[in-house]
This record gives structure tokens, C-alpha cells and sequence, in this order.
């Protein structure tokens, strides 16, 4: 769980940066990026809720 915790870290700060960029600089590059990030974040939050709920039924 600590790795999927690290993943989630990680992806959390490029869809920051990303963010940023494209809110500030308005680089639409950055844009899909970030809008990609989000993404894959969703994924990584119900393989995180998932295993949360195994692991509190132990």
C-alpha cells in the first residue's frame, strides 16, 4: 500500500506543475498533461480505496 501511496504522491505533483503552467502560462501542452494526470489519479484512487478496504478487514 506504501507503494500505491507513493504513485499517488508523485502523479499528484506533475498534475500540479501541469496545472500551473497552463493556468499561468497558458501552455495547452500542459493542459493534456494535466488533464491526463487526472486520469490516472482516478485510477489510482480506487486501486488505493480498494486496498484500504482489504486491509480493514483484517
Amino acid at each position: 500500500m506504501k507503494d500505491l501511496v507513493n504513485k499517488i504522491e508523485a502523479e499528484f505533483e506533475a498534475f500540479q506543475k501541469d496545472s500551473n503552467a497552463q493556468l499561468e502560462s497558458g501552455n495547452k501542452a500542459a493542459g493534456t498533461r494535466a488533464r491526463k494526470s487526472s486520469l490516472e489519479l482516478t485510477k489510482l484512487f480506487k486501486e488505493f480505496r480498494k486496498e484500504s478496504l482489504e486491509a480493514s478487514k483484517k
